[in-house]
């Protein structure tokens, strides 16, 4: 079958999503638009035809997607268009998230032709630090090469393709993000605002970027990665306690898990 566009679709708080689902779609050597769900907005659908291959990105937290990544991606309707799906976890497991990303993808029209696993950086602690790294996005484009590859051999696309995703339903709870926190180093805020206009929830006031929404924020830390002035950090007591037992449980390398058939 002929693909005539391409398109990365993602939930990307710190940019590994994005990485990711931009290694799979960049090896189809067309231009990619790229569609990023993680700012606070109003998002209308948009529509995919059959001729048009989307991939999906999307971070696992607590072994789910985010509630606020799968209500975005909802946005998206797909008719009988070929999808990738790829979820990106710190290291520890992806349990049910890239079959909720599975199931959420078929609801909304889409057909999964392949879909990963991927190793990132944890945002807590030191976790699978510098990932993904060159090896991986290396890793991320020989699959979607023969990705690439199957679809080139096929007239038509089928109805569906069969993927053997772990999983289970119902899901597993999770999707809700961490506890922690992010801290604000009074002496080195600006007050420029940034954080609260990244936030992908609203949870920053910005009127006083030291409030933080518990009920919204994520601590996806996407605030920290962002602040130019080095004034966001996620030191408080329970997470500097909390940190040094998680890093040496989560020590162990796991390798990016790719799923064809």
């Amino acid at each position: 079958m002929q693909i005539q566009s391409v398109t990365a679709c993602y939930f990307s708080p710190t940019d590994t999503s994005r990485r990711g689902a931009m290694a799979v779609a960049e090896i189809f050597e067309q231009p990619v638009r790229e569609v990023d769900l993680t700012p606070m907005a109003d998002y209308a659908e948009r529509t995919f035809g059959p001729e048009e291959l989307v991939v999906l990105g999307a971070p696992v937290y607590g072994g789910r997607l985010p509630a606020v990544a799968a209500a975005r991606l909802r946005t998206l309707r797909g008719s009988h268009t070929p999808c990738i799906l790829t979820v990106t976890y710190g290291n520890r497991d992806y349990d049910d998230a890239l079959l909720e990303l599975y199931d959420l993808a078929v609801e909304r029209g889409f057909v999964p032709v392949a879909a990963a696993a991927l190793i990132g950086q944890h945002t807590f602690g030191h976790i699978a630090a510098g990932r993904p790294n060159a090896d991986d996005i290396a890793e991320d484009r020989l699959f979607a090469a023969r990705v690439r590859g199957r679809l080139a051999g096929w007239e038509r696309l089928p109805e569906r393709v069969p993927l053997a995703i772990k999983g289970n339903r119902p899901y597993k709870e999770g999707g809700k993000g961490g506890s922690f926190r992010p801290q604000t180093d009074p002496e080195r805020c600006t007050g420029c605002g940034l954080c609260a206009k990244v936030c992908p929830v609203g949870a920053i006031d910005p009127q006083d970027v030291t409030k933080i929404d518990d009920s919204r924020c994520l601590s996806c830390f996407r605030c920290i990665r962002r602040c130019p002035a080095g004034a966001k950090n996620p030191h408080s007591e329970a997470y500097d306690a909390f940190v040094p037992g998680f890093n040496e449980k989560l020590a162990t390398r796991r390798e990016n898990e790719y799923i064809l058939d």
